[in-house]
This record gives structure tokens, C-alpha cells and sequence, in this order.
């Protein structure tokens, strides 16, 4: 049987995707080098198979039939960039505040703390950066814990009012009490104060 060229196995192994998965260069580097993976992949994009978001990073569409191509959300990618180079991440600034619904802005760029390699990406009019942090500021497990401290971070100490308490206090209610104290630690004083101070209240 005469062995699959380069192109179908990496259009088959596409196929066997769920539509709406961000691929990378680096998932199909078992059938090719780097270069030919490369070529494969810009011949499928002509196709119409892929859509390319990024340098190197192409999306396996998913269409629905009012709205058209389904593309990911800025987190999406993020985190399908973080997993890819094994690297931890952290929402910050509006997006923090967009997760704890305090914000209803949508922002064009976006940047998360990593202890992976810093960069930009351009994704259409959006931007995502990655930013290198400190060990200290990753060693808080809970991911809501941390949008949390994020969030208060960019509102800011003098404007964390009732309505922003209640929101955060809601969030916070879906972790353990125990947690919440022991990871905290690793937060500005304010802002554990502030955590603290909401836990403790009925």
C-alpha cells in the first residue's frame, strides 16, 4: 500500500478534529519538519480547510448557519498558546474585570501574566500580549482567585465600591474558605484585606 503523502495525513488528522480547534505547527510536526508542515497548512488555508489567525496559528472552522464562521474569543487562544508551550496564565486589567462582570467592554488588547516566553500576538484588530511575572504572582492555583486579584488590582483601592463588592463576593463564594486564606497570602496587603473582608461578611 503506498504510503499517505504529508498533505492528507495532516488534512486527515484535521478532519478528526472538532471544528473550532486552534491548531498549531507544532501538532502536526510528526508527519513532517517544520517547513513542510508549514506548507501543507497554507495550501489547506487556500482551501478554505484552515483559517489563519496568526503567524503559525490556524483555526479548524466551525459555521453556523446565521452567524457564519465561529471565531474564538482572545481567551480561546490565549489559552490554547499557553497549553501548546506548557506556560501558566493569568487574565489581567478590563478582561479581569469583564470576567467578575464589572465591565461589559470587550478589550481590543488584551495581556496575561505568564512564566512563559513574554511576546505579542496579533490576532485581526486584536492583540494579545504575554507578559513574563514574577514566580510569586503564579503561585495562586484557584484561576478565579486570581481574575479576582487581578480585577481589584485594575480597579484600584479608593474605587472598589458596593456593587463591585457584591460581584467579587459572589465569585469568591464558589471557593473554599481555606483556600481563599492560604493563597491570598501572595496578594498586595489591600487587596487580601479586601478578600478577607468579604468572606467574613454573611
Amino acid at each position: 500500500m503506498k504510503p499517505q503523502s504529508i498533505h492528507n495525513q495532516i488534512e486527515g488528522k484535521i478532519k478528526s478534529l472538532k471544528k473550532g480547534s486552534i491548531l498549531f505547527i507544532a501538532d502536526f510536526i510528526e508527519f513532517g519538519t517544520a517547513e513542510n508542515v508549514k506548507k501543507v497548512l497554507l495550501r489547506l488555508e487556500k482551501k478554505e480547510v484552515l483559517i489563519r489567525l496568526a503567524h503559525g496559528i490556524y483555526l479548524y472552522p466551525k459555521k453556523d448557519k446565521i452567524l457564519g464562521t465561529l471565531f474564538p474569543s482572545t481567551e480561546e487562544i490565549a489559552v490554547a498558546i499557553a497549553k501548546r508551550d506548557k506556560a501558566r496564565i493569568i487574565s489581567t486589567g478590563v478582561q479581569a474585570l469583564q470576567q467578575l462582570g464589572l465591565s461589559t467592554q470587550v478589550p481590543m488588547n488584551v495581556v496575561y501574566l505568564t512564566d512563559g516566553a513574554p511576546r505579542k500576538i496579533k490576532v485581526g484588530k486584536r492583540t494579545i500580549t504575554f507578559k513574563k511575572t514574577t514566580p510569586k504572582n503564579l503561585t495562586i492555583k484557584d484561576k478565579k482567585l486570581n481574575i479576582v486579584i487581578q480585577g481589584l488590582k485594575e480597579l484600584g483601592k479608593d474605587n472598589v465600591d458596593e456593587n463591585a463588592k457584591q460581584k467579587i463576593k459572589k465569585v469568591l463564594h464558589q471557593m473554599s474558605i481555606e483556600s481563599i486564606k492560604e493563597d491570598s497570602v501572595a496578594a498586595p496587603t489591600w487587596i487580601r484585606n479586601t478578600i478577607l473582608e468579604l468572606i467574613n461578611k454573611d
